[in-house]
């Protein structure tokens, strides 16, 4: 009984490590299809507006739909992650294959793009240990 019990366990050991060795092969060629596209960078835009920090809930929840709106239409080489509202101004991070793009959806948009600033580095408090 006990060597049934052993060849069980290494049967499924060895069904286990091929499902994980087939699962790995599969990571590495998703990977490897992504490495053939542009790498997107992320950006800092900075946006004029006065009274941005006085807009309300309402207008900047309509802001937000135009902009998901031409976002949708222009693909996924652009993406918005957050901005910062301020009192005259906004600082949209944005991740893009290129400066371009993020000039064009500010235009497509209907709001400015006073500055668009390739991130270089991201420091934080985990950076000084």
């Amino acid at each position: 009984m006990r060597t049934i019990t052993n060849r069980f366990s290494l049967v499924i050991a060895i069904m286990l490590f091929a499902g994980f060795s087939s699962m790995a092969q599969k990571a590495n060629t998703t990977t490897e299809v992504k490495s053939n596209q542009p790498e997107m960078k992320t950006y800092v835009i900075e946006r004029e507006i006065p009274g941005a920090g006085k807009l309300t809930a309402e207008q900047l929840k309509s802001i937000s739909q135009t902009s998901c709106n031409v976002l949708k239409e222009m693909g996924p080489q652009i993406q918005w992650i957050h901005s910062y509202v301020t009192g005259n101004k906004i600082y949209c991070i944005y991740k893009a294959n290129s400066p371009e793009l993020i000039k064009e959806h500010a235009k497509k948009g209907g709001f400015p793009a006073n500055a668009v600033n390739e991130v270089g580095t991201v420091i934080s408090p985990d950076t000084a240990n």
